[in-house]
């Protein structure tokens, strides 16, 4: 029996079901797995590949570009040409150009027109040609390498060719001087400017290492290249960390390249500037300047061939000569080789002696005068025929931008060089006439660096040729270039920092380039990537043109960087340092975001003001203030500057800054909710305006009217921009305000300037170093300005005087104003009382455009004339008018004036006093009547009156001297009347009354009492026999001048003790009986009512008037004397000062005893002696008579001696009035007292004349005048 067991598929164990099911499940969560990895992958390769076609199509489109501009033919041009260089042997040396063209081209190089083969000399030559640009590089230069090579570029449509000149210059031997020092160079010698004649020092500091006094390092000075040696025109030092070259006697031929080569332990340190040297002034206005590098050259014995370079002339006239100077070596005497100039720069000078050696200067000369003589040749020999011909114009002339103060210019060669000498390159700014040297000795290369240019000027240049034989004809002048720094591509942004994320997406600022290359920046670029990985991928496709950008399509959690490139005219530059990395996280913080973009404005040297932008992510609220921070650059201590946080406005000026120092800032933003983040550090400012800083102007403008404030940049370029500000916002185009500019100022002009306009107003000058201002429009300077406008805009005539009146010598009466200025076409009209007057009968109306005076004359002024006159004026615009109201008591003053003015014209007519009658006081006290009298002749008659009665004087009046006199002699109180001067004659008759009473008495007896005292002598002493009497003399004395006696500073009254009185010559007072309480200062003081003259007495002891002594007895004459300050005193025998010896002892005690004693008087000794005492304020002197007789001769009889007063010290005396005549002839005096006129019109005074003074009647037996009594004897 066979059995079978059969399997069935369609049936499961339980446990095979189970591990099925175990299976098939592990095995779906693989596939699911794998699904979605797939699915992952798939979205990530569309997307990849899409990125890949955008890129694709992309560069497709730029290809499309490209292959477009490819398609234009374009022969080939160097954009960049091939520079000169100059280097030492054994050194490297790389030629670079940039060539363009279409098809592109092919460069091929040559060396003195023999292609460059690199396979000739392996290793010598590489020649490299990458995008455009080619290269050949020479390496290990040897002097045989120094030539002219030259780049050819070649198409099919065309060839173009570089040239430069490589020049290698060997190292000598023996200048290679090994040292152990290290040298660093520090401060360097700047390219620098001299005068011709003057003196320039080029030094340079440097730090030596180690170093040692006695041995400094080994410095040499070279001049375009020529090793140069010490000597009376070149002076060195090195030593102290510092060498330096001192030029005394400053020559055109000393301008050049100065190179300072050290030796050091490595090799050499060097530097190099140019030294440029302007002619010196003149002696002759236009004259030219010296020449310059004079040489001789030696033919043979007595034949010698002097050759010098050209000067340099711009705005002088052309040279027609030049003279050949020569000295003997040896002398200082020059002789003039050539009568006549030489128009070339060649002369051959014979007639010279065999065996001596000579000097040789040139002076220059043109239709202005000679130059200065040029430096004196050297003794230098050369031997050959010359072409006596100048070079030809150099070629084509290109001026680029190098610096903000320099331009690089470079041509071409003369095709005719004929032994050339150099160039000369003249400059002028754009618009102007003139040109000016840019250098001034011949430069011998093809390209130079024209330095000192103003920054934003345009130039043109010219260059000229030259060789021994003169100038050649100018090039033709570059295209104008603007003073700007060379085009390049800007460089990296920086300080990339985040302001807002919200999880997808991040919003970044950065600070703009530091250098913008020369043109504005116009673009950024932004890239990013992962953290973790090393691709950049690109944000914007298009242009970002500001500093901030909002970045999409983020990872929220993965962290970022970024990196920028700005760009601009000359393209896209390098992209900035990688941000740190940053986390795409959203924000949810209360507090604000970081402030961005600070940035200064108004850098002075203690203020400046800050500027930032408000966060983007503001927080829970809204931002209410900001604090600021400040630190010194390089210190981490930050000082908040306000203590409250800044209203939400995004600036804040900073005051109390330390002048050169830099700070740097941050900013914190604040809301409700607090303090939010800190801002990035700002860039260090330091606190120090630019050169020529200039600040905002307000004005008004004198044609319009317009309000405006004005602004003059110290510094502008081409695309610098004028951006105002209101209170740091943009005003952009405002209704209010129009903002124009012109060169370097920038004027904000109001349109219609009201309340709503004031505020702080800035300007800030864009692509320079930070020009700026502001300035604070405030209503009181608004409301100013708004008058001033008011006043230009509805103008007025300006008035030197306003209407106004004067009384006429007719009584006519002239009403006039006086204008400022009037110009030919004014008008104008008088208006009266509301009627409009014209010329006519009675009145005149008139006006003189030179002095701007407008005038109505009315010839009858009555009643009827009262009322309102008013002028109203017309001139172009302007526009004014003036009243006067002449009513009530100003017109009864205006009319009585002029109806007197009109009677006095009829008095005039005939007969009359031109001045009435008034008084004077001569110098002797005369009092004078005096008057002047017109319109007379010998018929009219003068007569004088007192009280009516006619007083005759002893010379009769002559009226045709114009002038009469009465003379009132001893005047007192009996001359006091009513004095009456009456003239008459056929055509009328004049009266002059002068009333001599109460004050005009007091005023004369005034006038006399001040001629007295200032006449009056010092008190003097004379005996009677009633006791003492001082006395004081002078011109004249009355009772009634007021005089006052004192004793010791107390007043004295007249009594029987003390006795006051006078004569006509003198005032004295008699002391009966005196005693020693009479002893003391008495004075006397005479006032004129404002001066009191004060005169005391001297001599308190007193001396014999006569001493009769026998021969061989002893003399002493002894006094008492007082004086403040302390007398000096002096002895006189017969007017012979006496000398103080053994026979006569002189002595004076205590300043107050004064002695002479003579020992064994002989009768030689008889004579008279007198003592004089005196101080600054005068002195005296008294005389005594001495008389000697012998034993046995009888005594003899006194004689008195005449005791005299010592002059007064000088004082302003007035001189003498002249001599009185018989006839009384009109002349001023000398002492006018205060005059007083009779009630008449008073006329100026003019005094009169003195007439004949009466005798003095005979004096009392009392000294004369101005002379002493003698002193009482002593007790």
């Amino acid at each position: 029996i066979i059995q079978r067991s059969f399997r069935v598929f369609g049936f499961r164990t339980t446990a095979e079901t189970e591990e099925y099911q175990r299976v098939s499940s592990n095995v779906g969560k693989g596939l699911a797995v794998i699904q979605e990895e797939l699915h992952r992958m798939r979205i990530a390769t569309k997307a990849q590949v899409e990125s890949i076609a955008i890129q694709k199509e992309v560069k497709d489109m730029m290809k499309k570009r490209v292959d477009l501009l490819e398609e234009i033919p374009k022969m080939p041009d160097f954009l960049v040409a091939l520079r000169p260089h100059t280097v030492w042997e054994k050194t490297p040396v790389k030629l670079f150009c940039t060539v363009e063209g279409n098809p592109r081209p092919i460069v091929k190089w040559y060396k003195g027109g023999v292609p460059v083969d690199p396979l000739s000399a392996p290793g010598k030559y590489k020649i490299e040609s990458k995008y455009g640009v080619h290269s050949l590089i020479i390496s290990r230069c040897v002097v045989s390498d120094t030539a002219e090579y030259s780049a050819v570029a070649t198409n099919q449509h065309g060839t173009a060719t570089s040239k430069a000149m490589v020049t290698v210059k060997s190292k000598l031997l023996h200048d290679i001087h090994p040292s152990k020092l290290e040298v660093t160079l520090l401060e360097r010698f700047p390219v620098s400017f001299g005068v011709e004649g003057s003196s320039i020092r080029l030094s340079c500091t440097m730090v030596v290492v180690p170093d040692l006094p006695n041995v400094p390092p080994l410095a040499q000075w070279y001049r375009d290249d020529t090793l140069l040696k010490p000597s009376n025109l070149v002076e060195m030092s090195v030593g102290g960390g510092a060498a330096s070259l001192t030029l005394p006697q400053l020559a055109k031929d000393d301008e050049g390249l100065y190179t300072l080569r050290i030796f050091t332990k490595d090799g050499t340190a060097e530097h190099s500037a140019y030294l440029f040297v302007s002619d010196a002034p003149a002696s002759v206005k236009g004259a030219p300047g010296a020449p310059m590098s004079v040489k001789a050259y030696d033919v043979n014995s007595d034949y010698v061939l002097v050759a010098w370079k050209p000067p340099n002339t711009v705005n002088e006239a052309p040279i027609t000569g030049y003279f050949v100077d020569r000295s003997v070596t040896g002398t200082d005497t020059w002789v003039q080789c050539n009568p006549a100039p030489v128009k070339v720069c060649k002369y051959p000078v014979s007639g010279l002696d065999v065996g001596h050696s000579y000097y040789f200067r040139v002076r220059a000369v043109n239709s202005a005068g000679i130059s200065r003589p040029s430096r004196k040749s050297g003794k230098v020999t050369r031997t050959g025929k010359e072409d006596v011909s100048v070079p030809s114009a150099p070629g084509q002339i290109v001026a680029t931008r190098n610096t903000k103060s320099s331009v690089f210019v470079q041509w071409e060669a003369p095709k005719h060089l004929k032994s050339l000498l150099g160039y000369y390159i003249d400059g002028r700014v754009v618009g102007a006439k003139e040109w000016f040297p840019c250098n001034h000795k011949p430069f011998r290369h093809n390209r130079f660096v024209v330095h000192g240019l103003i920054p934003g000027e345009s130039y043109v240049f010219r260059v000229q040729a030259v060789n021994i034989f003169g100038l050649s004809e100018e090039s033709q002048e570059s295209s104008p270039i603007a003073v700007e720094p060379a085009l390049a591509t800007p460089s990296a942004p920086y300080g990339i920092t985040m302001l807002s994320c919200d999880g997808s997406s991040m919003t970044l600022a950065w600070k703009k380039p530091k250098h913008c290359g020369g043109s504005k920046v116009k673009a950024y670029y932004i890239d990013k990537r992962d953290a973790d990985t090393l691709v950049w991928k690109e944000v914007n496709l298009a242009a970002v043109t500001e500093r901030i950008c909002t970045v999409d399509n983020l990872t929220e959690g993965t962290f970022y960087e970024f990196r920028i490139q700005a760009a601009n005219l000359a393209g896209v530059g390098l992209p900035s340092a990688p941000s740190t990395p940053l986390k795409c996280e959203a924000w949810t913080m209360e507090q604000p975001g970081p402030a961005y973009d600070l940035s200064f404005r108004e850098v002075r040297g203690q203020s400046l003001v800050i500027l930032w932008k408000a966060p983007i992510y503001t927080g829970a609220d809204a931002v209410t203030g900001y604090f600021v921070d400040m630190a010194k650059k390089g210190s981490s201590e930050f000082v908040t500057l306000n203590g409250d946080p800044v209203t939400p406005h995004g600036f804040l000026q900073v005051t109390g800054l330390e002048e050169g120092s830099s700070y740097v800032f941050r900013v914190r933003a604040v809301n409700s909710k607090g303090v939010g983040k800190t801002s990035e550090l700002s860039e260090p400012v330091c606190a120090k305006a630019l050169p020529g800083t200039t600040e905002i102007v307000a004005g008004v403008d004198e044609e319009t009217g317009d309000v405006f404030l004005s602004f003059e940049a110290c510094e502008i370029c081409e695309t610098s921009k004028f951006e105002w500000s209101k209170n740091y916002k943009p005003i952009g185009d405002c209704p209010r305000a129009t903002v124009t500019a012109k060169g370097r100022t920038s004027r904000l002009t109001f349109t219609n300037p009201d309340k709503d306009d004031l505020g702080r107003y800035s300007v800030v000058v864009t692509d320079t170093d930070g020009v700026s201002s502001s300035y604070t429009l405030t209503e009181d300077a608004l409301n100013t300005m708004l008058e001033l406008s008011y006043a230009i805009r509805h103008p007025v005539v300006p008035l030197k005087h306003n209407l106004n009146y004067e009384i006429l010598e007719k009584g006519h009466v002239r009403f006039w104003l006086q204008a400022v200025k009037l110009s030919p076409s004014v008008s104008y009209r008088f208006i009266v009382n509301d009627k409009a007057v014209t010329s006519g009968e009675g009145q005149k109306i008139s006006h003189d455009v030179a002095s701007g005076v407008i005038q109505m004359t009315v010839d009858h002024f009555t009643r009827a004339n009262e009322g309102t006159y008013t002028v109203q004026i017309n001139d172009g615009k302007a526009k004014t008018q003036s009243s006067l109201v002449l009513v009530g008591d100003a017109f009864k003053a205006a009319l009585k004036e002029a109806e007197f003015q009109r009677k006095e014209h009829i008095r005039k007519q005939g007969p009359h006093f031109s001045e009435y009658l008034d008084f004077t006081v001569t110098e002797d006290c005369t009092v004078m009547l005096t008057c002047k009298v017109a319109n007379v002749k010998k018929d009219t008659v003068f007569h004088w009156y007192k009280e009516d009665d006619e007083v005759v004087p002893e010379t009769a009046p002559n009226v045709m001297s114009g002038s009469c006199a009465l003379p009132l002699p001893l005047f007192s109180r009996k001359d006091q009347g009513v004095y009456k001067a009456v003239l008459s004659d056929d055509k009328g008759k004049d009266t002059s009354v002068f009333d001599i009473s109460g004050k005009v008495f007091d005023d004369i007896i005034n006038a006399i009492a001040r001629n007295a005292g200032a006449s009056a002598s010092e008190l003097v002493m004379q005996c009677t026999p009633e006791g003492i009497r001082l006395q004081c003399y002078m011109n004249y004395y009355t009772e009634e001048m007021k005089t006052v006696w004192k004793h010791k500073d107390s007043k004295i009254a007249s009594s029987e003790k003390m006795r006051i009185g006078g004569t006509a010559e003198m005032a004295w007072m008699q002391i009966c009986d005196p005693s020693d309480k009479e002893k003391g200062h008495y004075a006397i003081e005479i006032s004129d009512g404002k001066w009191v003259f004060v005169y005391r007495g001297r001599v308190v002891g007193g001396l014999p008037d006569v001493v009769t002594i026998m021969e061989e007895k002893s003399l002493s004459l002894t006094c008492t004397v007082w004086g403040e300050p302390t007398p000096e005193v002096t002895w006189f025998k017969n007017e012979q000062e006496v000398a103080s010896n053994e026979h006569t002892r002189v002595t004076f005690d205590g300043g107050k005893f004064a002695s002479l004693v003579i020992n064994k008087v002989t009768t030689d000794d008889s004579g008279k002696y007198s003592i004089n005492v005196r101080n600054k304020y005068g002195g005296e002197f008294v005389e005594i008579t001495v008389s000697v007789y012998r034993h046995g001769e009888p005594i003899p009889e006194p004689k008195l001696g005449q005791p005299r007063a010592a002059p007064p010290p000088a004082q302003p005396v007035p001189p003498k009035s002249p001599a009185p005549s018989k006839t009384p002839t009109p002349s001023k005096p000398q002492t006018p007292a205060q005059s007083v006129k009779s009630p008449t019109p008073a006329p100026a005074a003019t005094p009169g004349t003195k007439s004949p003074t009466p005798p003095r009647s005979v004096k009392s037996p009392t000294p004369p005048r101005f002379m002493k009594s003698p002193t009482p004897p002593r007790k």
